[in-house]
């Protein structure tokens, strides 16, 4: 069963609890004869929470109503009418029944409209999300940059530090070089001096030898 309003179209609710209410079609249900309508036949849904992340509550969306309760509003006289169904170059279009207007024209150009305002978005999100990518790329490259630097940073005073120590190193081999010779100089002058006291007392007493013969004598 094919329905008078379609998808897009903007309607008028002529009965029912929401009776002088008009809204876009969101549905057209051809097999149930309904339609839902934006801002129509408003219904409270409890939704339970699946996950952590979900968050549960009362919601509120639009019901379904039946086709016959509402009427096409035309787009070019503004007035909610009723249908009128002729072929045009073997096609079947719908006209409005007070002005003639083809109404079909006027969905088609709502739905281009909502198409590109939707690849509009779906650009301008790609876009958002390429350069949030871009500039984590950015800063993970600058972070190594960094690292690379602290590292070499390190390193460098390594290298520095290292010398030093070899520096250090030498000069203890030095002064225990120096102590190590100091110390047979000091041992030679103590023999020095040993024989030179010896070599006096020897003397002397070769003196005093030399003066007990002269006595005698």
């Amino acid at each position: 069963m094919s329905l008078n309003v379609k998808k897009g179209d903007t309607v008028l609710v002529i009965a029912g609890k929401d009776k002088g209410k008009s809204g876009k079609v969101l549905v057209a249900q051809p097999a149930d004869n309904s339609v839902v309508v934006a801002g129509v036949n408003m219904i409270s849904k409890h939704k339970k929470p699946r996950s952590a992340k979900d968050k549960g509550g009362i919601i509120k969306k639009e019901g379904k109503i039946d086709a016959s309760n509402v009427q096409i509003i035309c787009p070019a006289c503004n007035k909610a009418t009723r249908i009128n169904h002729e072929t045009v170059d073997g096609k079947k279009i719908r006209q409005c029944k007070k002005c003639g207007a083809n109404l079909d024209t006027a969905t088609k150009k709502e739905t281009k409209k909502a198409t590109t305002k939707t690849t509009e978005t779906k650009k301008a999100t790609a876009a958002k999300s390429t350069t949030k990518t871009t500039a984590k790329a950015t800063e993970a490259k600058s972070a190594t940059k960094t690292t690379a630097k602290t590292t070499e940073a390190k390193e460098t005073k390594t290298t520095t530090k290292a010398p030093a120590a070899k520096k250090s190193e030498t000069a203890e081999k030095k002064t225990t070089t120096k102590s190590t010779a100091s110390k047979p100089a000091a041992k030679t002058t103590a023999t020095k001096s040993t024989t030179k006291t010896t070599s006096a007392a020897k003397s002397t007493t070769t003196k005093k030898t030399t003066t007990k013969k002269v006595e005698s004598k």
